[in-house]
């Protein structure tokens, strides 16, 4: 019963790089008809779907993300990282050159801006 096992894999493979093929869409075949690719799967089994796996499931990258050029999460995004770093930069140089305005002095925050205690 053992030495029937590589036949039946065999069989199990081609049929699955089969229905693979026939399920596939144009993208995913290269752009090679369907016919061809079936009968490379179905008369060299081994070697026609191992070659079809690789090729139906490879995908050059695309960008520096990977990605296609989706939507990026902002904290993904270092264009967008970079915009916020100037921005918090370019705040506290206007903070620096206003001369920080008016300041609570107390320590505890009881007081206001204008050194008038806060009821």
């Amino acid at each position: 019963m053992l030495r029937y096992l590589p036949l039946v894999l065999l069989v199990a493979f081609v049929v699955y790089c089969v229905f693979d093929v026939v399920g596939s869409d144009e993208r995913r075949r290269r752009g090679l008809p369907v016919l061809l690719w079936l009968l490379l799967v179905v008369l060299v089994p081994v070697v026609g779907g191992v070659v079809w796996l690789l090729v139906s499931r490879w995908t050059p990258h695309q960008g520096a993300a990977g990605r296609g050029g989706g939507p990026v999460a902002p904290d993904d995004d270092p264009e967008f990282l970079f915009r916020l770093d100037q921005e918090r930069r370019r705040r506290e140089r206007q903070d620096g050159a206003q001369g920080q305005g008016p300041r609570d002095e107390s320590a505890d925050g009881t007081g206001s801006a204008d050194g008038t205690p806060a009821a």
